[in-house]
């Protein structure tokens, strides 16, 4: 929004009403409020007009534009879920995703960085309930379990996160750094 429609709004003026106080075109009002900067006379006028600083008029506004494609990021995440029973497959296709879509956003880096976080956790997981399968008397049904909670540790992490950034456009399970 620019910085001369929150202005006019504020005081509760139409485009036409700012242009009849300020002798300022409606077009040129609209131009303005579409992004173009004023400059000499029409800059004096309009702020003459609002009763304000012309210096306040050319303020850029506080608030950055997100341009964060979420529903892209939802996707990246969801694309590990056919490939939990594989899971150096659950990181390669984020990382295409990620790659053919030019997705680069620290948001779809945590995703991928997560994801190879949980592979390389759950293969050291995995590799010590195989070894001490000897150690309890149904050590096979033990290793089973285990991959069970593995597979689904991974659901609950890929749902978990698309809830969020579908909710509040960031990870709830993340990092503290990023591995991509």
């Amino acid at each position: 929004m620019s910085r001369l429609l929150k202005l006019r709004e504020r005081l509760n003026l139409t485009q036409e009403e700012l242009a009849g106080k300020s002798g300022v075109s409606v077009r040129t009002i609209q131009r303005i409020e579409a992004g173009t900067a004023p400059k000499g006379y029409t800059l004096k006028a309009l702020a003459n007009a609002l009763e304000i600083d012309p210096k306040e008029l050319l303020q850029e506004d506080e608030v950055a534009v997100d341009h964060t494609n979420y529903t892209l990021l939802k996707i990246i995440n969801l694309s590990s879920l056919p490939f939990t029973f594989i899971p150096f497959a659950s990181i390669v296709m984020p990382l295409l995703i990620m790659f053919m879509r030019k997705q680069f956003d620290p948001i779809a880096r945590q995703i991928v960085s997560v994801q190879i976080m949980w592979t390389v956790s759950s293969a050291v997981i995995f590799m010590l309930s195989a070894f001490s399968k000897n150690i309890f008397p149904n050590g096979n049904k033990f290793v089973l379990v285990v991959m069970i909670l593995i597979v689904l540790s991974n659901i609950c992490i890929i749902l978990i996160n698309t809830a969020a950034i579908d909710k509040k456009k960031s990870l709830y399970i993340k990092l503290p750094f990023s591995i991509i």
